[in-house]
């Protein structure tokens, strides 16, 4: 695990982030252990691609690594709020963004939901 605190992966400069990557790949040469995946998790307001594009953006990075997927973790009970939450111009809502980057989606918080009718409505978005 290689944790970042130098604040926000996807605002900021994502030289943390390549350097995390860097030494994962440094790790796993010294130890001989070859690296099955990386998961990098973000927080719940982050836009996904300034991350997707740090794949890109490094040729160390590119080398050694293949963005595979984004998964992105959905809040059943309150995604509709999130999705329908008019923003000021020039302000992009976030969680439109996450779903609409996302290769699959995972709903959690499903209990939460009052009716399997208001779960289908989610499924249906």
């Amino acid at each position: 695990i290689v944790e970042m605190n130098n604040g926000c992966i996807c605002c900021t400069v994502r030289g943390d982030l390549i350097a995390g990557l860097k030494k994962l790949i440094k790790n796993s040469k010294k130890t001989g252990k070859t690296l099955d995946g990386v998961v990098i998790e973000t927080t719940g307001l982050a836009d996904p691609a300034p991350v997707a594009q740090t794949f890109f953006a490094d040729d160390h990075v590119q080398h050694h690594y293949r963005l595979d997927g984004i998964l992105t973790l959905i809040d059943a009970k309150h995604i509709a709020q999130h999705l329908d939450d008019e923003k000021p111009e020039g302000v992009e809502n976030e969680a439109v963004e996450q779903v609409a980057f996302a290769d699959r989606i995972l709903l959690n918080k499903c209990d939460l939901v009052e009716s399997d009718k208001e779960l289908e409505e989610v499924e249906q978005r």
